[in-house]
């Protein structure tokens, strides 16, 4: 062989070797911080149509590995918070093995897991169009071989436990346990840029109880501060998409001071907000507080219906019409009010007028009532179930207007506009692009201080061929106490607001993004 050719294969390798070492990370300028560069993707009307956050209220089914023993440390509560990632639109790049292979992951602070395609995929259609994991490639793979599946809002994905080498940026984090996916048993993977999750939840809803990534980071010494935050970049025309600092945060992308609450929960990102305001106007089923969880694996806004409702017929969001809704208000109304005026506890009203048996919780299936009032056959017990479950969102809306001292004229007009605009739990409430600029903001409570969104921050426009369509950012959620009331607060709000996830100190901090 020739010098010229031995000294271009140098060449070539030297720089293979190079960009090897460059990818995936911003540059960490010596501050002992990786920056994790995160693309966005571009949401269509029918993905977000697809979008579901919902509850599985049978904890042994949706975690666990067949031996619901084997993962006991899960079953804490009888209400699993799932997504099926319809909506995502955030993902970064890691590598898996030596050498290592690249995989597009969502980064999502509501699961515990990473998971990737395996080459054991061979029955998925989605597997086929995704980057996926070569076990013989890696001479630093251990086999594990443990069988099990991780419930997503739209099915589950089905694989085995390996063991390999996981590369975040500039950190390799040895003998890393994650999930080879062979069965993808839901089609959002199909249509999107990402192969698949990296969790950065807690080991408590592990499935597998399988220590996550971001734990080992620490662990193995390659951060010194027990914290991750978030940017996300909102401008649609920007190249850098946002993204993730590990082992601190990055001034550059905030202004002012954080503000700081703690956990509430340790399986989740759960915090604790107070009222929800509409143009500075109290929304009232919060005021003493309601769980939040803070998800970077949605981009949607999703919290009781009671509210939802409210914000839909505010920013003026097309919704359902609900007969159930209005034949309560109808029948009943004028009951409803005399109690409420002669100060009647609000939580005794509905079964003082007959309607609720004292066990019924209000937050209980509202999305449920809606859709089978839309179906066919719906028994009479759900009738029943759906009419105690209205009354308690009148008697609450109803309660907020007497607060304001409105008339009782203009308050029934007021709570039945709410019946005929009620969120849509199987597709989106769309909003005129027009209006936009007109809409009044919506305010979160945390840590008693207003975090006001602004129309644009809690509206997706999503380009179609026929031209720009507006969507609401506020879905439906309805989880019962004690759990519940329960909001997730995903891209939309982590959008506006920079968001530190301190597991030191168990608590997260947002700050105004910049």
């Amino acid at each position: 062989m020739s010098m010229g050719i031995k000294y271009c294969l140098l060449v070539a390798i030297c720089i293979w070797a190079l960009s090897d070492s460059l990818a995936s990370a911003t540059p960490s300028d010596d501050d002992g911080l990786v920056r994790i560069a995160l693309k966005k993707r571009p949401l269509d009307l029918k993905t977000l149509k697809a979008a579901r956050i919902i509850t599985n209220r049978d904890a042994s089914h949706a975690r666990g590995l067949g031996d619901t023993n084997s993962n006991s440390k899960v079953l804490k509560t009888d209400i699993i918070y799932l997504k099926n990632y319809y909506d995502a639109q955030y993902y970064g790049e890691i590598g898996i093995g030596t050498p290592r292979q690249l995989f597009s992951v969502v980064f999502d602070t509501g699961s515990s897991n990473l998971w990737v395609p395996s080459s054991k995929c061979v029955f998925s259609i989605a597997c086929y169009i995704h980057s996926k994991y070569r076990a013989r490639l890696s001479r630093t793979y251990t086999k594990i071989g443990k069988h099990c599946k991780i419930p997503y809002g739209s099915g589950s994905v089905f694989g085995f436990f390996s063991q390999d080498h996981v590369r975040v940026g500039d950190f390799v984090i040895k003998d890393q346990e994650f999930v080879e996916v062979t069965r993808e048993g839901f089609f959002p993977f199909l249509t999107t840029e990402y192969d698949g999750v990296l969790g950065l939840g807690f080991q408590g809803i592990s499935v597998g109880h399988v220590t996550p990534v971001w734990y080992d980071m620490f662990f193995q010494h390659h951060i010194s501060q027990q914290i991750f935050s978030f940017w996300l970049n909102r401008d649609p025309t920007a190249r850098v998409g946002g993204e993730i600092v590990f082992g601190g945060i990055d001034w550059r992308h905030f202004r002012g001071d954080h503000t700081y609450v703690p956990l509430t929960n340790q399986d989740y990102w759960q915090i604790e907000v107070g009222d929800i305001l509409i143009a500075n106007r109290p929304t009232g089923l919060c005021e003493f507080g309601c769980a939040a969880i803070v998800d970077s694996g949605t981009s949607l806004l999703a919290g009781p219906t009671t509210i939802v409702a409210q914000i839909n017929h505010a920013i003026g969001a097309a919704g359902i019409v609900s007969i159930e809704c209005k034949t309560v208000m109808y029948k009943y109304g004028n009951m409803i009010w005399e109690y409420l005026i002669e100060g009647i506890r609000p939580e005794t009203v509905c079964v003082g007028v007959g309607l609720c048996n004292g066990t019924h919780h209000l937050s209980t299936g509202i999305a449920s009532m809606v859709y089978n009032e839309t179906q066919a056959g719906s028994s009479v017990g759900d009738h029943e179930s759906a009419f105690c479950t209205f009354c308690g969102m009148i008697v609450y809306w109803i309660q907020v207007q007497l607060k304001e001292r409105r008339t009782k004229e203009k308050v029934f007009t007021y709570v039945n506009e709410l019946c005929e605009r009620l969120p849509n739990p199987i597709g989106k409430s769309f909003i005129d692009c027009d209006n936009i600029a007109g809409m009044p903001y919506i305010s979160f409570t945390i840590g008693n201080k207003s975090f006001p969104l602004s129309p644009e921050q809690y509206t997706l426009r999503v380009e179609e061929n026929y031209g720009t369509v507006c969507v609401s950012g506020f879905g439906a959620l309805d989880v019962p106490p004690p759990q519940g009331p329960l909001w997730v607060l995903g891209d939309l709000f982590l959008g506006a607001y920079h968001t530190v996830f301190d597991f030191g100190n168990l608590r997260v901090g947002f700050a105004k993004a910049a």
